[in-house]
């Protein structure tokens, strides 16, 4: 017997995302000034999460659009540490999303649409799908951890899962 679930693509929120971790972004966000005036600071918009022993380090990743309709065959965790990607070029993506747990559940998964001005801070643990770009050679600000271990558990799915993840009535304009 095969299981099929189609995602849904919601828009990326505060609220809707908070199980999964932070959503990056100034809109709607406090700020105070800095540097004379000059300069609006949003504060903590995410935090960090590392295990013992490890280091914070910065990446920029370049990423290739997937053919759509995409089958999610896989996604993956990293639970020493948290994984924040920021988008460089303003491009919007997608991101694919499970609770924490020791394998994602299919009925958990969700889909957000991430506008450009949007990054996302995965909390430790929590099972994403790997960087979704919408746009060739998008670039991505990646904050994520160094240390000793293992920090990335794959979870494939069973041929008897599938998982879709459609384009079908998205505006993906930038």
């Amino acid at each position: 017997m095969r299981n099929e679930v189609v995602l849904e693509i919601e828009p990326l929120t505060q609220a809707a995302f908070a199980e999964f971790g932070d959503v990056i972004e100034t809109e709607d966000r406090e700020f105070f000034m800095i540097n004379g005036g000059s300069t609006r600071r949003y504060h903590k918009l995410a935090t960090t999460e590392v295990d013992d022993g490890s280091r914070v380090i910065i990446n920029i990743f370049e990423a290739t659009p997937l053919k759509y309709p995409l089958h999610i065959a896989m996604l993956e965790k990293h639970p020493k540490g948290s994984q924040a990607f920021f988008p460089l070029q303003c491009n919007n993506y997608l991101v694919v999303v499970a609770p924490r747990s020791n394998s994602p559940c299919v009925g958990g998964i969700r889909a957000f649409y991430a506008k450009g001005t949007q990054g996302v801070n995965y909390h430790a643990g929590v099972w994403h799908h790997p960087v979704l770009a919408l746009s060739d050679r998008a670039q991505f600000l990646v904050v994520d951890r160094e240390g000793e271990g293992g920090n990335c558990d794959e979870h494939f799915f069973s041929a008897q899962t599938k998982v879709v993840l459609a384009l079908d009535g998205l505006n993906i304009s930038q």
